[in-house]
Order: C-alpha cells, then sequence, then structure tokens
C-alpha cells in the first residue's frame, strides 16, 4: 500500500512548512534508534516523509502524482537508506554512538545543516510575462533579460585563472566534504557537509579567476529564450530545469515561468473551445443571412439559419485552440438585436405578423 506521509507525520495536507518540521521533531525525539524504547522503523518512516514533504518541489510531485521524481529520493527505487539518510553505520545499542549522512533534512534539528555532495544544488528563481490572448492560444517565444548568478564566463565556472593549475584543497584533503561530530541530547551524531573552501570539488584553483574570485560563479545578467507552448492558461507555470541560478560544486536550479494571459474584447475561452458573440439583427435571424464573423485565424463567414433563437450558439470547426495535433471549436453565441423603436410602418408589418399568428 502506497504511504501517506501527511498521515505518517500526523499533519492535514495544507500544513504549513513549520506544522510539518514541528511534528518531525516530536517523532524523531520519540522514535529515535539510539533513545532507550525508540523505534528504528517508525524513525526511518518520519525521515523519509520529512525528506519529501519539507522540500517543495517534492512536496508538489508528491501532492500531484503520489510520489517524487528526484534521483536519490524516497521513491526513486534506489537503494541505501531514505530520502538521502545512510543508516548503514548504525549500531543499534543503546547509549553507543551511531553514524549517519543528516543531509539537510536534520540540519534545521541538530544545527549546522549542510548535506552530502549531491544535495548542492543552485537556487530556484521564477519571473512573469505577459502574453496576449492570441499568443496563449497559438503559443509565441520570448527572449527576456534577467539578473541572476551564472557560471563565470571568464574561466567557464572552474574559479581559475586562464592558464593558472589547480592545487589540492588542504581544508578537506581533497575529498570534498567534511565529516563533523556533535554531542547531542540523542549521542553524538556524525554529519557531512561539502567543504566551504573548495565547495566540494577537492581542489582549489593555485590563483584565483580575477572576475569570480575563485568562485566560479557570479552575478550577471544573461538573456533567456522562453518557447511558450500552445494553449497555455492564465496562471499557468513553465519549468526550465538548469536555468535557474548556479551554485560552485553542484547543479544549477530550475527557473520558473509563470504566464499572465491578457484579456480579449471579443473572445474567452472554455477548454479547448473558443467563445465569441455575434451580434445579428430581427430580420435577418427570422429570414435568415450571412455573416462575416473574426475568428483569431481571419474573417470567415458563417450561415445564419433561418428562425435562429437569442443565445443560440453556432458552431465553427477547428477554429479553437490547439490540442495535440488538433484543435477545438469556436463557438458563436447568436445575439439577436431588437430595436428600441419602430417606425410607422414597421409597427404596421409587426402587427400584420401577430394577425398572423407569428
Amino acid at each position: 500500500m502506497k504511504k501517506d506521509y501527511y498521515d505518517i507525520l500526523g499533519v492535514k495536507k495544507g500544513a504549513s512548512e513549520d506544522e510539518i518540521k514541528t511534528a518531525f521533531r516530536k517523532i524523531a525525539h520519540k522514535y529515535h534508534p539510539d533513545k532507550k524504547g525508540g523505534d528504528e522503523a517508525k524513525f526511518k518512516e518520519a525521515s523519509e516523509a520529512y525528506s519529501v514533504l519539507s522540500d517543495k518541489k517534492k512536496r508538489a510531485e508528491y501532492d500531484t502524482y503520489g510520489k517524487t521524481f528526484a534521483g536519490g529520493g524516497p521513491q526513486s527505487g534506489q537503494g541505501g537508506g531514505f530520502g538521502g539518510f545512510d543508516f548503514s553505520g548504525f549500531q543499534g545499542q543503546g547509549g553507543q554512538a551511531f553514524e549517519f549522512d543528516l543531509g539537510d533534512i536534520f540540519g534545521d534539528i541538530f544545527g549546522g545543516g549542510g548535506g552530502g555532495r549531491s544535495a548542492a544544488r543552485g537556487r530556484d528563481i521564477s519571473i512573469d510575462i505577459e502574453l496576449a490572448f492570441k499568443e496563449s492560444v497559438f503559443g509565441s517565444k520570448r527572449d527576456v533579460l534577467i539578473t541572476k548568478v551564472g557560471t563565470c564566463d571568464t574561466c567557464d565556472g572552474n574559479g581559475a585563472k586562464k592558464g593558472s593549475a589547480m592545487k589540492t584543497c588542504a581544508t578537506c584533503n581533497g575529498k570534498g566534504d567534511i565529516r563533523e561530530t556533535r554531542n547531542t541530547m540523542f549521542g553524538n551524531i556524525t554529519t557531512n557537509r561539502i567543504c566551504s573552501t573548495c565547495h566540494g570539488k577537492g581542489e582549489i584553483p593555485e590563483t584565483p579567476c580575477e572576475t569570480c574570485r575563485g568562485a566560479g560563479v557570479v552575478r550577471k545578467q544573461e538573456e533567456i529564450h522562453i518557447d511558450v507552448p500552445a494553449g497555455v492558461s492564465d496562471g499557468e507555470m513553465i519549468r526550465m530545469p538548469g536555468r535557474g541560478e548556479a551554485i560552485s560544486g553542484g547543479a544549477s536550479g530550475d527557473l520558473y515561468v509563470k504566464l499572465h494571459v491578457k484579456r480579449d474584447a471579443a473572445f474567452s475561452r472554455e477548454g479547448s473551445n473558443l467563445l465569441t458573440a455575434l451580434p445579428i439583427k430581427l430580420s435577418d435571424a427570422l429570414l435568415g443571412s450571412e455573416y462575416t464573423i473574426a475568428t483569431l485565424d481571419g474573417d470567415q463567414r458563417i450561415e445564419i439559419p433561418t428562425g435562429v433563437t437569442h443565445g443560440e450558439v453556432i458552431r465553427v470547426k477547428g477554429k479553437g485552440v490547439p490540442h495535440g495535433r488538433s484543435r477545438g471549436d469556436l463557438l458563436v453565441r447568436i445575439d439577436i438585436q431588437f430595436p428600441k423603436k419602430l417606425s410607422k410602418s414597421a409597427q404596421k408589418l409587426i402587427e400584420e405578423l401577430k394577425n398572423e399568428g407569428l
């Protein structure tokens, strides 16, 4: 059976980050395997739940699909622990020291933070763009200039001055990470954190790059090309993996583009169909006629059938919103314009029609 992470932590689905963190603290304190009366299985289960629900991206995936897709996560199918936890060094004896990689999940509880190398990732960023109604239907291409932390162009991200050699980092002895042991209420806990000197690379340049000062990343302006697909809706989000902020020794974050669609004076949208109104004369409604209407593809003639009623809808196939290899329809609502005043001759004709039972 699929695990309910919210039920495991005892919180509601709409719980805030603070509520999730507080719930996990209580469970971790109660069931920690190094405590007397602890429960390793429940501790692992709670840790797995927290690793997903405390991460906005993973939580969104879990809420939508019932699982997450990030590599190495609790649902990824990889072996060796839960959510980045490695319990291989667990002793299982009360009072004795144990070791596992706490990562970012336990950083808040035990202090220090900082997970293994796999946790190094740049910050996600978001921008907003406005689209005309027609652009939202047929798609659009945009080039936007944003300011963010990106890979240094001078040194190509290695942090070294051109021609400068690299040397082993003296802080971590070339390992890229540093192990730290803390004495806590749960016992001696060993954590791994990325070396702040070499940013997990294990080596540093003998002569740092003058532009980024050896960091490999620098704040700069970057032009981003955005392909807006056809058929997007107002408020929809486009995710661009790896186009967020860069980080030394890790992967770049993601760029999220939120779309704002302008209202159109003539058209509205209902799923894959477009809706518009066509005002016609009363005589055309009674006798039938032809009208030229505007569509997003250009003008088109449509036939008004005899005796059409006010509010009736005429369907123009294939002139709606693209979806897959097909398109929706354009729905034309008939709006009969009744005259506010009648001439004497028109009034006489109407009276004659009335006498005939029309």
